[in-house]
């Protein structure tokens, strides 16, 4: 089976730092697979070399049997990556709708603004109507993202990422913030995601749903592979444990 994502001897430099050292990893199709690790172990610096956001210093990133690697990151989004960020980013001027119908857009428009303004893409409404009502957001359609709350603009993202109608859905610490009711509820959007078929690669700190969510586990520390395996493997492992899980 060919790998939804294929990770080959990356590395990555920012000056004297080296955040990414010959890293390689494969992401199956349609399995979760949790990225975890110290802070500075080099999660999303992988994530955005992945993305295209930086180029690396060698190695390779193939999506399926496509070789992505140095290519720019909207192409990359139109050959089949949606990501969301550890800190959202929404587009605050305009509505939820529009944020969507920017990402509807990439097939059916040149550049962003046309994506987000032409009047022709009034027709996807339905569509954008379909994603807000899977991620929980259908009666905020016409709000800013502004005035939502955190969990809420998290949500907003991940229907935004999924309008690419991404092959590869790379989520960039989803929980982060948020509290035990928006968690909960995040984590069965995610279930449900995997459930319907997509492949998902996971960055994220709160350990217990990594071990819930994920069938595989990669912990990475100091840009290397510290360990890879089935979560309860993972959870066991020595030197997980004495690098960033504890006893």
């Amino acid at each position: 089976m060919t790998p939804a994502l294929r990770v080959q001897n990356l590395s990555k430099s920012f000056g004297g730092l080296e955040a990414l050292k010959g890293l390689g990893m494969e992401v199956t199709p349609n399995e979760i697979l949790g990225l975890i690790g110290p802070n500075g172990a080099g999660k999303t610096t992988l994530f955005n070399t992945i993305c295209g956001v930086f180029p690396p210093d060698s190695g390779a990133v193939f999506l399926e049997d496509r070789n992505i690697t140095g290519l720019s990151t909207h192409r990359i989004a139109r050959m089949g990556i949606g990501r969301t960020f550890q800190i959202v980013k929404p587009f605050n001027t305009i509505t939820v709708e529009r944020n969507i119908l920017a990402a509807l857009g990439k097939d059916r428009t040149k550049g962003l603004s046309p994506a987000i303004f032409s009047t022709g893409l009034k027709k996807y409404r339905d569509e954008v109507r379909n994603l807000l009502k899977l991620v929980g957001l259908e009666e905020f359609i016409d709000h800013t993202p502004n005035v939502l709350p955190l969990g809420h603009q998290k949500r907003m993202e991940i229907a935004r990422a999924l309008a690419l109608r991404p092959k590869l859905l790379m989520l960039d610490e989803p929980f982060a913030g948020l509290g035990q009711e928006d968690i909960t509820s995040l984590v069965q959007l995610i279930k449900k995601l995997k459930a319907d078929g997509l492949t998902i690669l996971l960055i994220e700190h709160n350990v217990p749903y990594i071990m819930e969510l994920c069938d595989r586990v990669v912990v990475l520390n100091f840009g290397e592979k510290l360990c890879e395996g089935l979560p309860h493997e993972v959870r066991n492992d020595r030197s997980v444990i004495d690098a960033y899980l504890g006893d």
